[in-house]
């Protein structure tokens, strides 16, 4: 499959505003967000490892105040944004669903795989 543009690069600030795009999980729509964190950009299937709520306090804010990890604003649960891995909370053990994700000529796109597709048009 081709890659598909997510945003600009210049959009995405370290621990700062993620960007969320439409996605679809074996066809279902859903939305994915990607995020930059000590310089590296990450994506991320937008669904709490706890219960499958998305993880966005406010569109786009998925950082704790911090800074330093990803935080569902419902439950509170934790995340590694480098990693998704469960950082504390009570996603014990869980980890977020990684979306393949590339930075390249100021932009960033992210590659669809087996589970997760673009959107229906």
């Amino acid at each position: 499959m081709h890659e598909i543009l997510i945003c600009d690069s210049e959009l995405l600030v370290d621990g700062g505003e993620g960007v969320r795009f439409p996605v679809a999980v074996f066809g279902e729509p859903a939305v994915g967000f990607v995020v930059r964190f000590r310089g590296s950009v990450y994506a991320y299937l937008n669904r709490c490892a706890h219960v499958p709520m998305e993880l966005d306090w406010v569109q786009g804010q998925f950082f704790e105040s911090s800074g330093e990890f990803l935080m569902c604003a419902t439950h509170g649960a934790v995340y590694r944004p480098e990693t998704g891995a469960c950082a504390g909370g009570p996603c014990r053990g869980g980890k977020l669903r990684p979306i393949t994700v590339r930075e390249a000529d100021g932009r960033v796109v992210w590659q669809p795989d087996e589970r997760i597709g673009p959107p229906a048009a």
